[in-house]
């Protein structure tokens, strides 16, 4: 029978009902919050990055805008790269060990999976179908989907 984890983070609590590995929140302090407190002080993206070049956060919004606005996949990738690189260095920190739930709920973890999800879509736009299917299938794995991440835009 699987056994029942349970993680309790702010208001949420997050239950692993499968016997894996414990799902991985990133703190609440980390550099996404850095970022995030640079955007809502009226930063743009390119500004929050140059205060908070760590966080997943602001690379992820330059991939996503690059995509979307620019039209620029070629950047955009770099930008998601960048960003699904300095997340997997905040993951590992935080105890992930390359597999296991990584909750979208928990407002810390949405730029990695934002830019993971980025990585994904400019991948596929320049061609690297199999890196957009590698990312698509880690976001799957870490119990999220691409239309659930999308819809943290």
């Amino acid at each position: 029978m699987p056994r029942r984890v349970t993680r309790q983070t702010g208001a949420m609590t997050h239950e692993n009902l499968l016997g894996g590995p414990e799902p991985t929140l990133l703190p609440v302090d980390g550099a996404d919050a850095d970022a995030r407190a640079a955007l809502a002080a009226g930063e743009d993206a390119r500004g929050a990055v140059r205060l908070a070049p760590a966080a997943s956060l602001v690379w992820a919004l330059l991939a996503e805008q690059a995509l979307q606005d620019t039209g620029d996949p070629v950047a955009a990738y770099a930008y998601a790269r960048t960003g699904y690189h300095r997340g997997l260095d905040a993951l590992r920190r935080a105890g992930w060990r390359g597999r296991g739930p990584i909750p979208a709920d928990h407002e810390p973890n949405q730029g990695f999976l934002r830019a993971l999800l980025a990585l994904a879509e400019a991948a596929d736009a320049i061609g690297e179908s199999q890196e957009a299917e590698r990312c698509e299938q880690l976001l799957v794995d870490s119990g999220t989907s691409a239309q659930e991440v999308a819809a943290l835009r």
